[in-house]
C-alpha cells in the first residue's frame, strides 16, 4: 500500500534548495500518483513546447506551456497537519464491529533533535516579541500625544 495518495500535503526533501532555483522545502498537494512517482501542485515545473494545431471550432492550440512534472516518491515526505513538518507514517490495523479490518495511516512522532541553532533562533524570537510590542506601544502613545497637542 502506498504511503502517499492523491490530495495529501507533501514536502520536497531532496534536490537543490529554493535559493539555488530548486524546490527543496516547498510544500504542495498531490495532484496525481503514477506508480512510484507523484505530481505535486506548484512543484517541479517544466516547459513543454506543443505543436500548433486547430480544434474542431477552429481555435488555435499549442505554444509554450508550463506544467508540473512527476517527482519520485522517495524525494517527497508527507507533512504532519499538526506540526506542519515532514514526518514518517505508519499503519495500524483496526477492526470494526462487523469484523471488517482496515489499515489506518498515522504520523509517527518526529525524531528531530533540537540543535543549538534552532534553540537560539527560538529564544531570539521570544525575546524580540516583547521588545517589538513595547516599541509599538511607545510609538502609538507618541502619536496620540501629538494629536492632542495639535488640538
Amino acid at each position: 500500500m502506498a504511503n502517499i495518495r492523491k490530495g495529501d500535503l507533501v514536502q520536497v526533501i531532496s534536490g537543490p534548495t529554493q535559493d539555488r532555483g530548486g524546490d527543496r522545502g516547498r510544500q504542495g498537494r498531490v495532484i496525481g500518483v503514477q506508480q512510484d512517482r507523484v505530481i505535486v501542485e506548484g512543484v517541479n515545473y517544466v516547459t513543454k513546447h506543443v505543436r500548433v494545431g486547430q480544434t474542431q471550432r477552429g481555435t488555435k492550440t499549442g505554444g509554450i506551456e508550463k506544467h508540473e512534472a512527476p517527482i519520485h516518491v522517495s524525494n517527497v515526505a508527507l507533512v504532519d497537519p499538526e506540526t506542519k513538518l515532514p514526518a514518517r507514517v505508519g499503519f495500524t490495523v483496526e477492526t470494526d464491529k462487523q469484523g471488517k479490518t482496515t489499515r489506518v495511516r498515522f504520523f509517527k512522532k518526529s525524531r528531530r533533535v533540537e540543535t543549538k541553532k534552532s534553540i537560539a533562533a527560538r529564544s531570539a524570537k521570544s525575546e524580540d516579541a516583547p521588545a517589538k510590542a513595547a516599541t509599538k506601544a511607545a510609538t502609538k502613545d507618541a502619536e496620540t500625544a501629538t494629536e492632542k497637542d495639535a488640538e
